[in-house]
């Protein structure tokens, strides 16, 4: 767990952004909740902000990492759709460190016989 706050590769800082933006997203649906079936108003507004933040630096950091890890364009694509619906972006992470996309964070995966010509295949 110590290792996840390591934030010294690009694929570091991509698992631990994109599991920030999906905490983000979970605060704001509870502070849509509030707003919307407990008339809080003001229940969006610390969550909204915090998501965006997280929203704008997860897309930033996507785009160094796949610059930095050679991604082809459509992963590229994929990661940026990822951060659309709530909590897509840790279901990317994972998928794109079982196909070898993350660099070091994707050894363990390809040790466990991860094939290379199935890497760029989206299979759940």
């Amino acid at each position: 767990m110590k290792d996840f706050f390591t934030l010294t590769t690009p694929a570091k800082c991509f698992r631990f952004f994109a599991v920030v933006e999906a905490i983000t997203w979970a605060a704001l649906l509870i502070g849509m909740a509030f707003k919307y079936g407990g008339g809080i108003d003001s229940a969006v507004r610390y969550p909204g902000m915090a998501h965006g933040a997280a929203f704008v630096i997860y897309l930033i950091v996507t785009v160094w990492a796949a610059i930095a890890l050679k991604w082809n364009i459509k992963t590229l694509i994929l990661a940026g759709l990822a951060s659309i619906p709530p909590f897509f972006t840790v279901w990317f992470e994972v998928w794109a460190r079982r196909n070898g996309h993350l660099g070091e964070l994707s050894h363990d995966a390809n040790a466990r016989g991860g094939d290379e010509a199935d890497r760029d295949k989206l299979t759940v």
